[in-house]
């Protein structure tokens, strides 16, 4: 009786408007409106004459409009009838993964409904081929939106959003009821992040510590700020010599970055990577089985939306052209030269502004000139951060039009794969610079490497790290801080704007005194003073769309880059990431929940192809920071000195430290004409000559300029380091994602009896059809 119910029910949707007239003048059922369309009430006849043909387009679907008209202003309150929704139901019964979802009988949630009817108005279509989205964007609609449920609004707010419930236990099946599975599930994600954060921040600050007990007291430090030694001009024209222990507060700080801890901790990150994405998946695995929702499949349930908003619909099918194939690579390599392009010019800038300030009037800027102009840098970074967001959106989105794939969920995957890798390019590439670049193609003096008529910049006697420490903590503390407050205050200003223009607009539309429209649980049709004033109420909160969750998961992800990728660096950005977060997750909350518009409910049971992209960034992190201790940080030669041509390694036992000299070792020499600095004599040459003596960094003899055999020797076994270290790691990654299985057993045993029981209870329902029949 059930099949043939809906049947009928199919085939109703084929029919007109006049074959539904029965249908449209039942009461209702369901009190609450799945979504408002609002339009400005305008005399363009074109406008209006779209605005009725889409309104008749959904009469037709037999979906129930609710026209008011309120200063200058119609809204059109929209309902389906429950008999698409027993549609709905029954195809997911008869579909291959989404029959056990348990949406597929019993009443059918508020959730479910929006995002049905989102669905339909979004594929429903005026005799002129526009959709509503084209109508959005050519003003015949203003907005359109969910609304909010109070009683459930309440609770969140009550349970979750609010700031005195920061390290209260998120409720993720009230937010998986309101708000869908993709939501919840990104909160559950977020709160698993920060709890696995907090072992990593631990260790991040001991590494601190460890540096900071040395402060003073290490030798390295002490050769640095008692040297009497000469360095060579930073920059030329402008700049004279200095003494190396003018950078004695530099040392101090490098060492607390660059010491033996550091190794250590980088390698428990690239195993800490590894194990939080599979106990998430695990954790994941728990939830979604609890859900019923763990074999669900979003194109599935796209093609059930399909026929549900129109039964003769055709299935989209899968295309793929090479010839689109090959623009789309081409477009997206030229976005990514555009990026390093950028990042170049961040170079550029701080090549020039150096050499710039330090002939300032200003002492501190004089005497600072590379640290000012690595903080401008950052700072300069950031904004160029700012603006290639939009750009990058925007690009992402064109590139997903030219591809033309089947599906929402196809789609959706091709824009986060794009998106990220634009913004990957955009915050790491000037990082990558200062990483593996800065200090080792600048030359020596004599043969500089000039770019725009300037010297490139040298990396400090005490290592590069530094540079790489200075770019990450400003840009990190930018872009979380200021994000963050422009995230919160701008709905809260746009809330407290339009909260005085609600109440007026409140006040007109009367009062209520009905007791039944204040029920909250009853299914009496509420009067139209008060649907106007619950319209107001959600049309005057912020705007969400798709891509309200998208930026917050790219925040994240992007985060976790900063926090596994070049940790190495900087050990307290796992503790910067922790205290982030534990704001972020009431901040979203109080913004979804209080701020602004409801957000369309989807289901899912994962998060996508985020997984992918952060096991990318697990594998990207363990060559980083490989790179970053062999190269960037001063580890490998001090581990060479100490070994092999510091005084323990030639027998001097009575050394109490095996460093000493260390830093007068990675030093070399350089004559220069002492009534011109910026002319360097060639070392054969400085007898004939008045000269001066200076040293800069690197391993050069000083008759030659040619390398010492320590350079190579260094090299060899910086080379061999980063070998070893990432074979090892990748090793232990491999070992860790083997030992921690994806899915508990505890659900697989349950999977397998939801299975059975489900199985048990069709072939009870065969056999009474059967016992019926006879």
């Amino acid at each position: 009786m059930f099949f043939k119910k809906v049947e009928e029910n199919i085939e109703l949707w084929g029919s007109t408007k006049d074959d539904a007239e029965p249908l449209l003048r039942s009461l209702p059922t369901h009190r609450t409106f799945d979504y408002v369309l609002v339009a400005d009430k305008v005399d363009n006849e074109q406008k209006t004459l779209r605005q009725e043909a889409f309104i008749a387009q959904l009469e037709k679907k037999n979906i129930h409009i609710t026209r008011i008209t309120h200063d200058n202003k119609d809204f059109f309150g929209i309902r389906a009838p429950s008999e698409m929704f027993e549609v709905y139901q029954y195809l997911l019964k008869v579909s291959d993964s989404c029959n056990c979802c348990g949406d597929e009988k019993g009443a059918v949630t508020q959730a479910t409904r929006i995002r049905i009817v989102h669905f339909i108005l979004h594929h429903t279509y005026i005799n002129t081929g526009e959709n509503l989205e084209e109508l959005l964007m050519k003003d015949v609609f203003e907005t359109m939106f969910c609304l909010h449920e109070r009683k459930q609004q309440k609770e969140l707010r009550k349970k979750w959003a609010r700031w005195t419930a920061l390290f209260s236990r998120q409720p993720v099946n009230d937010i998986k009821s309101y708000f869908g599975e993709k939501v919840a599930l990104y909160y559950l994600w977020l709160a698993w992040y920060t709890k696995l954060l907090v072992p990593a921040a631990i260790l991040g600050v001991i590494v601190f510590l460890y540096g900071l007990a040395f402060f003073n007291t290490n030798p390295l430090i002490k050769e640095v700020c008692e040297s009497n030694i000469t360095m060579c001009p930073r920059c030329e024209k402008r700049c004279g010599t200095w003494q190396l222990s003018d950078s004695c507060t530099y040392a101090k700080v490098t060492h607390l970055f660059d010491n033996e801890g550091t190794v250590a901790f980088a390698m428990f990150m690239a195993i800490w990577a590894t194990l939080f994405l599979e106990l998430w998946k695990r954790h994941r695995a728990k939830h979604v089985s609890k859900w019923k929702v763990y074999d669900w499949c979003e194109e599935e349930e796209e093609l059930i939306m399909e026929l549900v908003n129109d039964p003769n619909c055709k299935a989209k099918q899968f295309r793929h052209s090479y010839l689109r194939s090959t623009l789309v690579l081409i477009l997206v390599t030229l976005m990514l030269m555009l990026i390093i392009g950028l990042a170049h010019a961040l170079v550029v800038f701080r090549v020039v502004a150096a050499p710039l300030m330090s002939e300032s009037k200003w002492e501190f800027l004089k005497d600072n000139a590379n640290l000012v102009s690595v903080f401008l840098g950052a700072v300069l970074h950031y904004i160029t951060i700012q603006i290639m967001t939009r750009v990058n959106r925007w690009v992402s989105l064109k590139l997903c039009d030219i591809e033309k794939l089947n599906s929402l969920a196809a789609t959706e995957r091709s824009f986060t794969v794009k998106m990220f890798t634009f913004q990957f390019f955009t915050l790491f590439s000037s990082l990558f610079y200062v990483a593996f670049f800065l200090g080792r193609i600048n030359g020596h003096p004599g043969n500089y490497v000039r770019l725009a008529g300037h010297r490139l910049e040298e990396c400090h006697p005490s290592g590069c790290l530094t540079d790489l420490f200075i770019q990450m903590a400003v840009i990190m503390l930018l872009k979380q801080t200021l994000n963050n407050i422009v995230e919160f205050t701008v709905p809260w200003c746009k809330r407290l704007v339009n909260e005085k223009a609600a109440k007026k607009l409140e006040r007109k539309c009367g009062h209520c005194y009905r007791k039944a429209c204040r029920e909250e649980n009853g299914c009496i049709e509420p009067c139209d003073i008060c649907k106007h004033r619950e319209w107001l109420r959600n049309y005057h909160l912020a705007s969400s769309d798709a891509f309200s969750l998208f930026n917050e998961f790219l925040e994240m992800v992007i985060q976790f880059s900063f926090t596994t990728i070049f940790v190495a660096a900087f050990p307290l950005a796992p503790l910067l990431a922790l205290v982030n977060n534990i704001f972020e997750i009431r901040l979203d909350a109080i913004k979804m929940v209080r701020l602004e518009q409801r957000l369309v409910p989807k289901k899912t049971n994962d998060i996508g192809v985020w997984t992918k992209l952060l096991e990318a960034i697990g594998v990207l992190a363990v060559i980083a920071n490989g790179l970053v201790i062999g190269i960037t940080s001063d580890f490998i030669p001090r581990l060479v000195y100490r070994y092999h041509y510091g005084p323990c390694a030639k027998g001097k036992l009575d050394y109490t430290d095996c460093m000493e000299g260390y830093i007068n070792d990675t030093l070399s020499t350089a004559y220069m004409n002492s009534s011109n600095f910026d002319a360097f004599i060639n070392p054969w040459e400085r007898h004939n000559f008045s000269i001066t003596e200076c040293s800069y960094r690197d391993y050069r003899n000083e008759n030659d300029y040619s390398l010492k055999s320590q350079f190579w020797m260094v090299l060899a076994v910086r080379f061999a380091f980063i070998i070893l270290f990432e074979h090892v790691l990748v090793m232990c990654k491999f070992i860790a994602a083997w030992f921690v299985p994806d899915n508990p057993t505890q659900v697989k045993n349950e999977r397998l009896q939801d299975k059975l029981t489900r199985l048990k209870h069709e072939l009870r329902e065969k056999k009474l059809s059967k016992s019926t029949d006879v």
